[in-house]
């Protein structure tokens, strides 16, 4: 049965909420060039009865957008007089980067290598350790919306241990078409929220720079759905597929340089040596054919034709296989 007993008040920087309320704030980190001070947004939702604590966090990468209108979604969704504990949403992690349509920085950092973070070091680590203390310190539970990187596309996955029952039985609640096994990054969000004894869900889906109405939808009813498997919400939702676990990826890479077409969409099945691309040069002459080294499905792919030897073309989520993992190259 869900926890009816009164909830307490949440405090996150110097604004506290009382349980049954909503509000916005925004935690200032950092003086810009032009005097003025950049601030990180968040929102927060304490519900009138006693729950868990999730951070829905997104844009930790500036580029990466679809995150954001999950985020907006999933909060059009959420009434403090009937949640069960509280929902502290970050939809813009990287403001800067955000402004700038960066991945980064302005100094070209990646705010997620920088985690946890210090006082006084960078704008990066700056940022990163008060989304620490003031967010991650407080939750129980995290879910972290990402999109492929610059050029590429990923078909909606989880990323996560799934060799931790709490985390598997999340990632199954959020009805990903797969969920990955993937290690931690040092210096991610992933990691330091962890460390902090968080459960944490990274969310992967769509491409940089622009909404995926796929992506957006699988993210929100995921999101959703976790928050109900916690309890934490009543809501009837679409029913998902089982995900598929998956412990093995690779990618397939380009052997020479030239203009690529890929041959398979996401979400495709194929056998080891079938066609994946070619690579032809400028007049299209004497094509390479590009096969696949694993049985699985596709679950991203480069969009970008100019290819050089070694880049990465399409990651092959394989069927069955060792314990192991090819980064995603994030």
């Amino acid at each position: 049965m869900p926890d009816t007993r009164r909830n307490e008040k949440i405090t996150v920087g110097n604004v506290t909420v009382q349980p049954g309320r909503k509000k916005r704030i925004e935690l200032p980190f950092a003086k810009v060039a032009t005097g003025s001070e950049e601030s990180l947004p968040l929102a927060i939702i304490n519900g009138r009865a006693s729950g868990p604590h999730v951070w829905i966090s997104a844009a930790i990468h500036g580029d990466e957008l679809n995150g954001i209108e999950i985020v907006r979604r999933v909060l059009r969704e959420l009434d403090a007089k009937s949640l069960r504990g509280a929902v502290i949403a970050a939809p813009i992690v990287n403001p800067l980067g955000f402004m700038l349509e960066s991945r980064y920085l302005p100094d070209r950092r990646d705010l997620n290598r920088a985690f946890p973070g210090s006082k006084r070091g960078s704008t990066a680590s700056r940022l990163a350790h008060l989304f620490m203390d003031e967010v991650v310190s407080q939750c129980s539970v995290g879910i972290d919306l990402h999109t492929a990187t610059n050029h590429r596309t990923n078909i909606p996955q989880i990323r996560a241990d799934v060799d931790d029952r709490a985390t598997l039985r999340l990632a199954r609640a959020f009805g990903a078409p797969f969920t990955i096994n993937a290690k931690e990054r040092r210096g991610s969000l992933r990691q330091a929220g962890t460390e902090m004894g968080a459960t944490v869900l990274v969310y992967e889906a769509g491409e940089a720079h622009r909404f995926n109405d796929r992506a957006i939808k699988a993210g929100t009813n995921g999101v959703l759905r976790t928050l109900r498997a916690l309890k934490m919400i009543d809501a009837r939702l679409p029913r998902a597929r089982p995900t598929r676990v998956i412990r093995r990826t690779r990618w397939v890479r380009a052997r020479r340089g030239g203009l690529a077409e890929i041959e398979v969409r996401l979400g495709d099945h194929v056998e080891k040596g079938d066609i994946v691309a070619s690579i032809s040069d400028a007049f299209g002459s004497k094509p390479t054919r590009v096969k696949a080294n694993e049985t699985g499905w596709v679950i991203a792919k480069a969009l970008r034709p100019l290819v050089h030897s070694g880049d990465a073309l399409v990651h092959i989520a394989a069927e069955s296989g060792p314990d192991q993992d090819e980064p995603a190259e994030r």
